[in-house]
């Protein structure tokens, strides 16, 4: 890794197909995030404020943002970090847990690199991290969306029956279709003064899922992947981003030379048009984002 003095850059999204409405939030995220990177210089560091602030937020799928899922009661999150001085973290169906973002970067100091359901979230009580707020009127008012939808007859999940989520039921308590869908995840790249990269993913599921259901957020070159040449982030369907290990792919791109932009175009170009999809990268000398769905977004540099 170069030691030369390189300007600073973060990009900051809020999930493809997330409403432009909230880009005020990925903003203050990457306001934030800038503002950590100038403190310390540390471009993980610089990340994980980015994403903490995204899960805060509540309008977000991720933290106190996440979607229910299909019982109405349970949340499951995901989140990730990397960066280029060998980190690397993951939680996957965590629950009760304010900041999963903050809770992969611990167990990035651990002998692991990705804790799942219950053993995460005992680790998460053990080093003493605050439970997740109580459920929101906001979060039960897209639930109840959810079950109407999956109530019809309009797939909620391109290429997937309704029905066979009634057929596959794992929850505890019964199914009851008398809310839209959520697969979005939120994500931070940034670019060190000192020339290292680091990427942070976090999100509250997809709904509707099955009880379990990992997507591409907590899966090390699906959903993110940094490297000596830059850091990517995806957001979208994960059941279709990790068939082509979408953020290892386009970091690769980028690796050999092709400009940031196009490596983004091509990566969403993978996919059908049916599918949500959005990327950010930042490289040695770029900056971007590219969805085929609105996707809140912010880009700064240090100046």
């Amino acid at each position: 890794m170069s030691n030369s003095p390189t300007a600073g850059a973060v990009v900051v999204h809020g999930g493809a197909g997330a409403s432009r409405d909230h880009e005020d939030g990925c903003v203050l995220a990457a306001r934030r995030a800038l503002a950590q990177l100038e403190l310390t210089g540390d471009a993980l560091d610089a990340a994980i404020t980015a994403v903490t602030a995204l899960e805060d937020d509540g309008r977000f799928n991720a933290g106190s943002g996440s979607v229910l899922c299909l019982d109405g009661d349970t949340v499951e999150m995901d989140a990730s970090i990397m960066d280029t001085r060998g980190r690397l973290g993951a939680v996957a169906c965590v629950q009760s847990v304010k900041n999963p973002v903050q809770l992969a970067r611990a167990v990035a100091d651990t002998p692991h690199w990705l804790l799942a359901g219950e053993g995460a979230q005992r680790f998460a009580r053990a080093i003493g991290m605050p439970d997740s707020e109580p459920i929101s009127e906001r979060q039960r008012s897209a639930h109840r969306k959810l079950m109407t939808e999956l109530a019809g007859s309009v797939p909620v999940m391109p290429g997937v029956n309704n029905k066979l989520f009634e057929r596959f039921w794992n929850y505890k308590t019964p199914l009851q279709l008398p809310q839209g869908t959520a697969c979005d995840t939120v994500g931070a790249v940034v670019r060190g003064p000192d020339g290292h990269f680091a990427v942070a993913c976090s999100t509250g599921g997809s709904a509707p899922s099955l009880l379990g259901r990992v997507g591409d957020s907590p899966i090390i070159g699906s959903g993110f992947y940094a490297g000596p040449e830059g850091a990517v982030a995806a957001t979208g369907i994960g059941e279709h981003i990790v068939r082509h290990l979408l953020a290892h792919t386009v970091y690769g791109w980028i690796a050999g030379g092709m400009p940031l932009q196009q490596a983004l175009e091509r990566g969403i170009a993978l996919f059908d048009k049916e599918i949500d999809v959005g990327l950010i990268a930042v490289s040695r000398t770029e900056a971007g984002a590219h969805s085929n769905r609105d996707m809140p977004t912010s880009r700064m540099t240090q100046r």
